[in-house]
């Protein structure tokens, strides 16, 4: 691994007094990168560089503000405001900023270690206001955990990129010196902290951006970091092609209104959207759609302006009750008012998604005076928008909805007045009032986005080898997770006296999304000459001496069932990928799909491949050159194990990439597996909740790697993210009537290991989770 000098900046927002307050989550997978340059408006707070332990290797340095969130010896839950410190893969949480008090001492240390897992549980309401909570614990023993918290969803993002930074360092400390030193153990973030005996010493001046203190009242959390590189960070297109085509029928205030006309029904009525570009980034306007506060919503909502929260299902799912006035938008008087749920996601490429659906609940029945409705379901995309040589941060928001087609027709065909004074048209609006909105404060407008920061070198936070080289207690989330109590985490009397770090400017440099034809399409010869010992004689598979329990499609579209798409469906990265981000249309698959099993069982289920009646087990299987067995983890009652065998007609060569995947350590793995999911068919606003984005499963959920023999079994457990376990929570609800297309493939991040190529994949028609058969 090369040496890394990384820096991003982030900003954590502590609540005002007796307001909504601070927190931060973070998502990811196969977007792209962008540089930036930052130009100041004041002084650059950046990062540290400390020598790595003598490894000669630059530490990326990471700090911020945070909330430390816990429960107490006698059960009281706690918000912390904590500074918080990463040098290469030391970690260290102070009650102070370090650079203004060089001598105070960390009240938590630790390392991260490569088994360390990020996970967003998404917003949670506590008494310091709305925070974005990230969950940190080990993949191999999740007793081990803690959680910290950012006031805003940008800032998750930022924490989850300097903590995969740390990771790359422990993997590369793993790889290159064997085991860990004894006395590196993890930090407890948990319980009580011990007595940490050395203190900071040799912190440089950590320089801000602006002037003046705020203290409690408006604590920013500064995540900085060198170079920091978001590889999540993209275009606008997926990487899966979609069966709509858009057709512009009207525009106002500049936001275009655009018609399905290739899929008229769109599963329950026509789908219409609006689309419009904001001056702002995703995370900011993310805040603002979900904020109750009327008095901002009366600026940009004219539908939706009065409303409160009913109840929070979890960090991703809310339902809302809410009323409007209908002289507004109808020529009836009636009053209104409307319950809905919203649920939200964010993608590895730091987009997001929050869909709307009408709902009832028993806390809000009719009320008397007013006529209940329903709202139309929809959908508002929020994607990042790359504009070169602009410094203003921009960001496409996309509205889609559902709405009545003998309305629609109506309205196209007289086109009166009486479409403008729709429900519709308010949410379609909501677009247009967003733009407005953020172009008339621009003050919102002034958050750093993550991608790379370039800092001058004096702007640095130099964090001497004490930090790195001293003896450490525990391992991260040890250190948060438990420990002996020499001092009361709740006396949090003496965090109010740091700067206000404000934001600078950013500078975009380009970055193309160029997507290529056929031109660069990898051939399945190529791919196996590079990738298979082509010199071999390879093996005849025949697929009636394969069978699992969800049968093959004898045609196209037979229920329950699978089939094997090729890979034209799919955008993968083409040879110049590196250079100019060209991505192409994926070839034939290397591997071929041989069975489908489809398990249920009480609780998750691993090791398939060692099942006695597993396929792998039987004798046709094991005279097969290499096997990759998925095993994909579906959480629900009673759970389920969708498990899909891929072979390989000759052996692997040992230095291919594959090769090295198969061989190699799981971080390794974990940065390089990846997803491409596309719903074919199915009701729409699944497939705008399951999109077409690359996923790297590695660093979305938990992966388990089985390797024996000749396969290699990744067991994918669905259920370690909130957010997948939200997304799958929904799919379930209509996966009977979906038809879905799953590619594999391996991450390319080398020159030579361009063009990427498609390992496998699958398409489902229309699963039913009862015939699955128990194991």
């Amino acid at each position: 691994m090369s040496a890394m000098a990384t820096t991003a900046t982030a900003t954590a927002k502590p609540p005002a007094a007796g307001a909504g307050g601070g927190g931060g989550g973070g998502g990811g997978a196969g977007g792209e990168v962008s540089e930036v340059e930052l130009s100041e408006a004041g002084s650059p707070d950046v990062g540290s560089q400390s020598s790595g332990s003598g490894s000669g290797r630059s530490a990326a340095g990471s700090s911020g503000w945070v909330y430390h969130l816990g429960v107490n010896s006698i059960g009281h839950e706690y918000h912390h405001l904590r500074f918080l410190v990463i040098s290469g893969k030391t970690v260290a949480m102070y009650k102070r900023d370090p650079s203004k008090h060089p001598g105070i001492q960390p009240i938590r240390k630790g390392i991260v270690s490569h088994t360390l897992m990020v996970e967003e549980l998404g917003r949670r309401i506590t008494s310091h206001g709305d925070l974005y909570v990230l969950r940190l614990y080990n993949r191999l023993d999740q007793t081990k955990k803690g959680e910290i918290a950012c006031g805003d969803p940008g800032e998750a993002r930022k924490w989850i990129e300097a903590f995969e930074q740390a990771k790359q360092q422990a993997d590369h400390d793993l790889m290159t010196r064997g085991n860990r030193s004894q006395n590196e153990n993890e930090l407890n973030l948990d319980g009580h902290r011990p007595r940490v005996r050395r203190y900071a010493q040799g912190l440089g001046k950590l320089v801000r951006i602006g002037k003046g203190p705020e203290k409690l009242l408006r604590q920013s959390s500064d995540l900085q970091s060198h170079e920091i590189i978001n590889t999540h960070f993209g275009g606008d297109s997926g990487d899966a092609f979609e069966a709509h085509e858009w057709r512009c029928v009207r525009t106002f205030n500049g936001v275009r209104i655009f018609e399905d006309i290739a899929n008229p029904k769109g599963g329950k009525g026509l789908l219409l959207k609006s689309v419009g570009v904001v001056g702002a980034n995703p995370d900011t306007v993310f805040e603002v759609v979900l904020s109750f506060d009327k008095h901002k919503r009366y600026e940009w909502d004219m539908l939706t302006a009065d409303l409160e929260l009913v109840e929070t299902i979890d960090g991703y799912y809310d339902v809302v009750y809410g009323t409007y006035e209908p002289r507004y938008l109808n020529w009836w008087k009636t009053k209104k008012d409307f319950v809905f749920s919203r649920q939200w996601f964010r993608g590895q490429d730091g987009a997001y998604i929050i869909l709307q659906t009408p709902a009832s609940h028993k806390k809000k029945p009719p009320r008397h005076g007013y006529e209940r409705t329903k709202v139309n379901s929809s959908t508002l995309e929020l994607r990042r928008l790359n504009t070169p040589g602009s410094s203003t941060p921009k960001c496409l928001v996309t509205h889609m909805l559902e709405m009545t087609p003998s309305f629609w027709d109506r309205w196209k065909r007289k086109h009166n007045v009486n479409f403008d004074r729709s429900i519709a048209f308010a949410l379609l609006s909501q677009v247009a009032g967003l733009r407005e909105y953020f172009a008339a404060n621009p003050a919102l407008t002034s958050d750093l986005p993550s991608i790379v920061v370039k800092p001058k070198a004096s702007d640095s936070l130099i964090i001497q080898s004490e930090l790195e080289d001293c003896e450490l207690n525990d391992e991260f989330y040890d250190a948060l997770a438990r420990g002996e109590s020499f001092e009361d985490e709740d006396s949090d009397d003496d965090d109010d006296d740091d700067m206000i770090p404000k934001v600078g400017k950013v500078k975009f440099k380009n970055v193309s999304w160029a997507i290529a034809g056929l031109a660069m399409k990898p051939t399945k010869a190529s791919v196996e000459k590079s990738e298979l010992v082509t010199n071999s004689t390879p093996i005849t598979i025949d697929p009636n001496h394969f069978h699992g329990t969800l049968q093959r499609a004898k045609r196209e579209g037979d229920p329950n069932s699978w089939s094997e798409p090729g890979g034209e469906k799919f955008m993968i990265r083409g040879k110049t990928y590196l250079t100019d981000y060209t991505k192409v249309v994926g070839g034939d698959p290397l591997l071929k799909l041989i069975a489908v099993d489809w398990f249920k069982a009480d609780e998750r289920f691993d090791s398939v491949a060692l099942h006695p009646k597993s396929l792998v087990q039987s004798e046709a299987a094991k005279k097969i050159p290499f096997l990759l067995v998925i095993n994909l983890q579906v959480p629900a009652k009673p759970s389920y194990n969708l498990v899909m065998y891929y072979a390989a007609q000759r052996p692997v060569n040992k230095d291919s990439l594959l090769g090295r995947f198969i061989d190699g350590t799981d971080a390794f793995r974990d940065a390089r597996f990846k997803l491409i999911p596309s719903i074919v068919d199915g009701y729409w606003m699944v497939k705008r909740a399951v999109g077409t984005k690359a996923c790297l499963l590695g660093k979305a959920v938990t992966c388990n790697y089985l390797r024996q023999d000749n396969f290699l079994e990744i067991d994918v457990d669905i259920g370690s993210s909130s957010v997948a376990r939200s997304i799958i929570g929904l799919v379930l609800k209509y996966v009977t009537g979906l038809i879905v297309d799953l590619a594999i493939l391996i991450e390319a991040k080398e020159e030579r290991e361009l063009p990427e190529y498609i390992l496998g994949t699958v398409r489902l028609n229309h699963p039913n989770p009862d015939s699955a058969v128990p194991i």
